[in-house]
C-alpha cells in the first residue's frame, strides 16, 4: 500500500476489501462519523461475514496490511489465513494504516447478517461501504455502555432527531 497518501485510513482499507471482494460493514467511530458524528476517531472498526469464502479474501487483504495481533506478545506467532480468521471471531490488529478491529460478532446483535439488512450505503468518492444503520450503532454503544460510548450515544441520538425532523 502506498503510504505517501493523503485518503483517510478507512478509504484505503475500504478500497483494500473491496479489490479482494471483501463483504464488510463499518461499525464503530467511523461508522459514527459517517453518520456525522463530530467525535474524532482514529482506529476502524469494521463487521465482517463469516463464511468460508469472505474469511479467504479477507485473508488476502490483510496480508496487504501487515497485520500484528495488538496487545499480544511480540513472539505469539498468528498467521494469516482463513484458517486462523475461522478459529476466532473478534481480531484487534496493529496494521500499516493503524488500529483495525474485525467482528464477527458484535453485541447486542450477532453476525454480519442480522446487521446487514439495516445498513446504509455511503459513497466515500473512490468506493461505496455498507455502514451499520444509525439505530443498531446507537443501540450497541447503549449496550458497551462505557462514559465514551454514553457520551457517543447521545450525539448519535441528535443526530437521529435531525434526520426525523427532516432537517439534515
Amino acid at each position: 500500500m502506498d503510504e505517501n497518501t493523503d485518503k483517510p485510513r478507512l478509504v484505503e482499507i475500504a478500497e483494500l476489501l473491496n479489490r479482494h471482494g471483501v463483504e464488510f460493514l463499518v461499525i464503530g467511530g467511523q461508522a459514527a462519523a459517517l453518520h456525522g458524528s463530530p467525535h474524532p476517531t482514529f482506529d476502524v472498526d469494521l463487521c465482517y461475514r463469516r463464511t468460508a469464502s469472505n474469511l479467504h479474501n479477507l485473508a488476502q487483504a490483510l496480508l496487504e496490511l501487515h497485520p500484528s495481533l495488538r496487545g499480544a506478545p511480540a513472539d505469539l506467532p498468528f498467521r494469516v489465513d482463513a484458517q486462523s480468521l475461522a478459529l476466532g471471531a473478534n481480531f484487534t490488529f496493529d496494521t500499516d494504516y493503524g488500529p483495525l478491529d474485525l467482528l464477527g460478532w458484535v453485541e447486542p446483535f450477532g453476525d454480519y447478517d442480522s446487521l446487514i439488512l439495516r445498513s446504509e450505503s455511503i459513497d466515500l468518492e473512490s468506493c461505496q461501504v455498507q455502514v451499520i444503520g444509525l439505530d443498531d450503532l446507537i443501540t450497541v454503544k447503549r449496550h458497551i455502555n462505557s462514559p465514551k460510548d454514553q457520551a457517543a450515544a447521545l450525539q448519535l441520538e441528535a443526530i437521529q432527531r435531525l434526520r426525523d425532523s427532516g432537517a439534515s
